[in-house]
């Protein structure tokens, strides 16, 4: 299969679970009215915390996606995973059926932490109670797997399966991934995305003790996620789900399905360095930025528009600012006259999501190409030298680009990168 010529591979659904709003249309019309989905924590209590905010989907309501004999086997995870999937094939008008399942249809899926906030719950049932209390069904929630496992018994898809976990960048890398499987041919059609619900009580307060969380208490409370900004703490620990169906362009074109962007260049690779810091040269970032667009075919000169990871943390915002710099020169650094490349972190709207994220970021990316309006950077107050980047301040701009690049940068050193087109 990889001997056949690469096909070309688009965007054609798109389906977020989001702090900031669930399913696309009112995904889009927060991020368009700057909405940010971040406030106190309302979940578990927060007292032994410095960090007091996160994004969490609030009201959400799995009864409006599945009876109730099958959330007994879908934790918060897994629903967030089978209903943005069951979003985005709806935006795709892409039919599925369970009687009718389809071999040339996958599943591509991310998370950094699967099931965890179910196994801490659990495990507080067993300590009090016993195991005879203890959710019969926890084994199959709690394995990040359950993800691509249950989309596909859920929508009869029968070819590649795959949940990856690496971290915060999983969800672009499940979207790479995607798109490999169906550019050599291994599919036609594939689910592609990430989810996580890591907010409780062990986990929270775990990133709370290694100090990368916003310990930020002012008022709003959305402002503790400042990506870029000088004053930036850390970032702000959020949840959900995102999905997109990615589709053998051709395949899309004959049943006339909805184009949102085309996916032209993936990269992946790895610092060896450090579990939570960067390189301090920041080689490989560098230089998973330009293999995405070198394997696109896309100059540095033709980029519209960056998504940056920007977690907000002091060190990696400068590192991927630099990096930036690097591979875009003069084209990054704002001049007084100089229209710069621009560019947004857009965690405000949606907190930080782990595996989720980059899902999330690459959906913004697709609609900011399809719809020629780019996201900017909320709570962006104080201008940092070491980010001396091409920041889109507080409101969109509208803007008609062609390419755009999607970063995501996650523990233990893992770099992915995305490179995205207008179609048409």
């Amino acid at each position: 299969m990889s001997d056949s010529k690469p096909r070309r591979v688009v965007i054609t659904g798109i389906g977020p679970i989001s702090a900031c709003g669930v399913g696309k249309a009112a995904f889009w019309s927060a991020i368009r009215a700057g909405k940010s989905g971040i406030g106190s924590v309302t979940g578990f209590d927060t007292s032994a915390c410095k960090a007091k905010h996160a994004a969490e989907v609030r009201d959400w309501d799995a009864t409006a996606f599945f009876p109730a004999h099958r959330l007994k086997r879908l934790d918060r995870y897994a629903q967030f995973s089978v209903a943005s999937a069951l979003l985005a094939l709806e935006d795709a008008q892409l039919p599925w059926s369970r009687e009718n399942p389809q071999p040339r249809v996958g599943v591509s899926f991310g998370t950094a932490l699967g099931g965890i906030s179910s196994a801490e719950s659990e495990h507080a049932e067993f300590i009090k109670n016993g195991p005879k209390h203890v959710n019969p069904t926890l084994a199959l929630q709690v394995f990040g797997g359950s993800a691509h496992s249950n989309i596909a018994i859920e929508c009869g898809l029968r070819g590649v399966g795959t949940t990856n976990s690496n971290s915060c960048a999983s969800g672009v890398v499940s979207v790479g991934e995607a798109y490999r499987y169906i550019r050599d041919h291994y599919a036609d059609v594939m689910v592609a995305g990430g989810a996580e619900a890591p907010l409780s009580p062990l986990t929270f307060a775990s990133f709370d003790f290694i100090k990368t969380m916003s310990r930020w208490t002012g008022e709003p409370a959305e402002r503790a996620c400042r990506p870029f900004d000088k004053d930036r703490d850390g970032f702000v620990m959020g949840e959900g789900g995102c999905s997109l169906i990615l589709e053998e362009f051709e395949y899309a074109q004959k049943r006339g399905a909805p184009i949102y962007a085309e996916v032209l260049g993936y990269a992946l690779n790895n610092d060896a360095y450090h579990m939570t810091g960067t390189l301090p040269d920041g080689d490989r970032v560098i230089a998973c930025m330009r293999e995405a667009l070198a394997q696109s075919g896309v100059s540095a000169d033709d980029i519209g528009y960056i998504n940056a990871h920007a977690s907000c943390t002091q060190l990696n915002d400068a590192n991927e600012a630099m990096c930036i710099r690097k591979v875009f020169g003069e084209r990054a650094v704002p001049k007084p006259g100089f229209e710069a490349l621009p560019v947004s972190g857009t965690k405000p709207f949606t907190g930080h999501p782990f595996g989720a994220t980059g899902a999330m970021e690459t959906a913004i990316c697709a609609l900011a190409l399809h719809e020629g309006w780019l996201p900017p950077t909320l709570h962006y107050q104080t201008p940092d030298p070491a980010c001396a980047i091409n920041v889109i301040p507080n409101h969109g701009i509208a803007r008609p680009i062609r390419y755009a690049l999607n970063n995501a940068f996650g523990f233990g050193g893992i770099n992915a990168a995305l490179v995205l087109a207008k179609v048409g």
